[in-house]
């Protein structure tokens, strides 16, 4: 599972050194990550072959001409980079994702389970708070649902 969270810098080249825990888990076909940008936030996503094979999955078992499946396959499948890792351990980020998300020096790279995000690391700081607040909320409100669904 990828987890934690690392602050990495980008280099003049956009280069970034993906964590040895993330490397070791991506191993696949290939020696290196899958990413795109996010459906959920405002930052690049990666993982795997896994990663890339569970949205596989995913739009396959949409029809054909789905409005979702075009969406997904738009999003995911036609914004999908395959960076391969050098011999330090880093991948390149293409300009075009660097740019959407406003990648320019320092970086957050959060491990989310089976994929991780990158984000600027003042985006991922609101973003951070908020989650923290919606976990918190979720988890009152699932709590009360459980304690009313035992008293009935």
């Amino acid at each position: 599972m990828f987890l934690s969270t690392f602050e990495k810098q980008l280099d003049g080249k956009r280069r970034i050194v993906v964590p040895q825990e993330f490397r070791a888990l991506a191993a696949g076909s290939f020696d290196g990550v899958f990413c795109f940008p996010s459906i959920e936030a405002d930052c690049i996503e990666g993982g795997g072959k896994a990663l890339f094979d569970r949205y596989g999955s995913l739009i396959d078992e949409l029809p054909f001409g789905d409005p979702l499946r075009s969406a997904l396959e738009t999003t995911v499948l036609g914004g999908m980079n395959q960076l391969a890792f050098d011999t330090a351990g880093r991948i390149t980020l293409p300009e075009s994702l660097c740019e959407a998300f406003g990648l320019t020096d320092w970086v957050s790279v959060v491990g989310m389970g089976d994929r991780f995000q990158i984000w600027s690391r003042d985006g991922f700081a609101a973003h951070r708070a908020a989650q923290r607040q919606a976990a918190r909320d979720g988890l009152a409100a699932l709590r009360n649902a459980q304690r009313t669904a035992t008293a009935a």
